[in-house]
């Protein structure tokens, strides 16, 4: 603005002297050069006052953006204040509760621990019983192991019967005689009669078609003669055929062979206590 009335009162002057006085043309070059600086000035400081309100117009906008975030802000902290505040009054009640869970699963895992323990130890007792029983046989072919919790009394086919036969010789009823006088004493144990074969097909043995019958019908003959002759209790026992399907050997060669043609009586523990547990 000081520039401005600097402008005005020279050509002011200037239009005073030019009616009295004749300038000379290198002083009137300067005064209108003059003016033309002046005149620069003004666009300058106009330019500088239109940046000045936009930037002035931004800053408002960038302050208001602020504010709302902030607000916010403000209220995401009192919600998370809140919920810190909920959490650390239930967190006793809560550490409790999982603490109480954690005493129970911790006490039913003893529980079935136990129920294990037995269970091992019981069928390591009956092996032990078996093998007595049954020491007479050993050298016929019987054996007597324990595989998975469970004991497998395997009797080659020699001792039981005749080849290609289903029916039970005088030495294999001794066998299973001595095995029942055990079973009898342990009715918490279950029986399954697992009949196996070599991978030879059958010849000329009339109804019996093949393995699977020979593995069948031999189970079924030594499941009869502990029930009805031994006088085991029906509901424990199982029959089953495997075929030639679960060898012990490769079946290249008559020893293998004979090693695979068997009967396998699993006895398995009565697990009830310990499935009752699980359910719990």
């Amino acid at each position: 603005m000081k520039h401005t009335f600097l402008g005005l009162a020279v050509l002011l002057l200037l239009s005073s002297l030019t009616s009295c006085v004749v300038l000379s043309p290198k002083k009137y070059k300067a005064l209108l050069a003059r003016q033309d600086s002046l005149n620069m000035g003004l666009s300058e400081s106009q330019l500088k006052g239109n940046n000045l309100e936009s930037t002035i117009k931004k800053l408002r906008k960038d302050t208001a953006d602020l504010g709302q975030e902030l607000s916010k802000l403000k209220a995401k902290y009192a919600e998370m204040d809140g919920n810190y505040t909920k959490l650390r009054n239930n967190s006793s009640s809560e550490i409790s509760k999982l603490s109480g869970d954690l005493k129970a699963r911790e006490q039913r895992l003893k529980e079935v621990e136990e129920v294990l323990r037995k269970r091992d130890a019981a069928t390591n007792q009956l092996k032990e019983k078996l093998q007595s029983a049954l020491l007479g046989f050993t050298q016929s072919g019987l054996s007597v192991d324990i595989k998975n919790g469970k004991v497998y009394v395997s009797l080659m086919d020699k001792l039981l019967f005749p080849s290609g036969s289903i029916i039970i010789d005088e030495k294999g009823k001794q066998a299973l005689k001595e095995l029942a006088k055990v079973l009898k004493q342990q009715p918490e144990i279950n029986i399954a009669v697992e009949g196996h074969t070599d991978s030879q097909k059958i010849k000329n043995l009339g109804q019996i078609k093949d393995n699977w019958d020979l593995s069948v019908l031999r189970s079924t003959s030594v499941v009869r003669y502990l029930t009805e002759v031994e006088k085991v209790e029906s509901v424990r026992m199982t029959a089953t055929g495997k075929g030639e399907f679960q060898p012990l050997a490769d079946n290249s060669n008559a020893d293998s062979r004979s090693k695979n043609r068997r009967i396998e009586i699993v006895l398995s523990p009565k697990l009830d206590e310990l499935y009752d547990l699980i359910k719990q």
